[in-house]
């Protein structure tokens, strides 16, 4: 069963706002077995709106529609329906009603424009709108569903939720579907690939693998369609298992919302041990980061953007010497930083960077990309030398990545 999602309005294309609906219709379809052909964004324009209607119904069995279903002349959505299907407007008494009672509430006047938001097409099944006064409107016609529902996100919401979910589970037999992410840290997507190549070709014809890579991390989701759901988790527990045996070093988590800083923070709760970071090119984005996990407070102590040569100095005690014979961009430097920010907050592990975002080189002589991480821990202190390219925005994200990779493998470790 594909659904396809069509938004009507300007305003999505000209960027004035974001098109937060289709992103929570797909996944709410998606969680009753529905599967999303595709998404539109279309103009305002009455041809535009015939064309990428009868377009979607070609492709799929269930089209939703949002937007264009306000009182004033620019929402045409409605008038469009109708003519699509080749039928006319009836003033619907119990939409009346409902827009009476809710602007009485607000002691609003209830004018003609607004009784007009009560006109649906006739052979539509109207969708009661408990937060605001357009309708929703289901169609079916040849085993296919049209709906059409308000661009505003709560109202869509609230019809999506009680009605149009609903009704879609009783009108079709739907299949389960079931999806599981992966979580992997330090290797590229293509090397793997490679190593995971066999396991992938042999895959079951219902579960397809999707790789999903950003900054140091690659997500790798699985997703089975099938008769029960039961039957969906054996299989994907099975094929993880498989999975876990041939990259489990690479593995940090098993949900799509489980990040690697959360795992950190799970690690070092479980050993009673605290962090602290010392921040130069990445400008407290590891410390943003750690802090994004509710809890943080926990094992994280602090940090300090040491930007500036002396904070380095003077808060960190790195000797300006060592910064004079090796460059501030360095593994010493670094290593100084992780050993100067544990002392200082007496933590069990530190994290510091220092390197050359760019766009220029400033006062080093190291490459615009380069960076030193270094990793303090319970007994010793490492640095490591990357290379992380253009521009300044990537390497600060990979940075603090390989940041949080190599702190998770020491803290393994001991």
């Amino acid at each position: 069963m594909q659904a396809e999602i069509i938004t009507i309005g300007d305003e999505i294309l000209i960027g004035q706002i974001l098109d937060t609906n289709s992103k929570w219709i797909a996944e709410e379809l998606n969680k009753i077995g529905i599967s999303v052909y595709q998404i539109s964004s279309i103009q305002d324009d009455r041809q535009h709106i015939l064309k990428a209607i009868k377009e979607a119904q070609a492709n799929a069995d269930i089209v939703i529609i949002t937007g264009g279903l306000g009182p004033t002349k620019d929402d045409i959505t409605k008038l469009t329906l109708a003519e699509y299907f080749n039928d006319t407007l009836v003033l619907n008494e119990e939409i009346v009603a409902h827009i009476e009672q809710l602007f009485a509430k607000i002691n609003y006047p209830f004018t003609e424009v607004n009784r007009n938001q009560a006109l649906v097409p006739s052979t539509c099944i109207p969708l009661k709108n408990e937060f605001g006064t357009a309708p929703g409107m289901w169609f079916f016609q040849k085993n296919k569903v049209v709906v059409s529902l308000p661009g505003v996100p709560y109202e869509m919401i609230g019809l999506m939720t009680q009605s149009v979910l609903p009704k879609l589970q009783t009108t079709y037999k739907l299949p389960f579907i079931l999806h599981k992410t992966i979580i992997t840290y330090g290797m590229g997507e293509s090397m793997l690939a490679e190593k995971i190549e066999d396991w992938e070709i042999n895959l079951p014809s219902f579960v397809k693998l999707a790789y999903l890579p950003s900054f140091g991390t690659v997500r790798l989701r699985l997703s089975a369609k099938g008769a029960t759901y039961e039957m969906l988790e054996v299989a994907i527990a099975s094929e993880i298992e498989k999975l876990a045996e041939l990259i489990n070093e690479i593995i940090v988590g098993f949900d799509e919302n489980e990040t690697i800083e959360m795992v950190i923070g799970q690690l070092l709760i479980e050993k009673g041990q605290t962090l602290a970071v010392a921040e130069s090119c990445t400008g407290g984005n590891i410390a943003k980061r750690i802090t994004s996990v509710p809890g943080a407070s926990r094992y994280f102590i602090g940090g300090i953007v040491a930007y500036n040569k002396m904070i380095k100095i003077e808060e960190l005690q790195v000797d300006e010497k060592t910064i004079a014979e090796n460059s501030i961009v360095s593994a010493q430097v670094a290593e100084a930083m992780a050993k100067g920010i544990q002392q200082k907050y007496h933590s069990d592990y530190a994290i510091a960077t220092t390197g050359n975002a760019g766009p220029t080189t400033d006062d080093t002589d190291k490459t615009v990309g380069t960076v030193f991480i270094a990793i303090a821990t319970p007994t010793t202190i490492f640095s490591e030398e990357f290379f992380f390219g253009k521009p300044r925005e990537k390497v600060i994200g990979r940075a603090t990545n390989k940041a949080l990779e190599l702190l998770r493998k020491e803290i393994l470790k001991n």
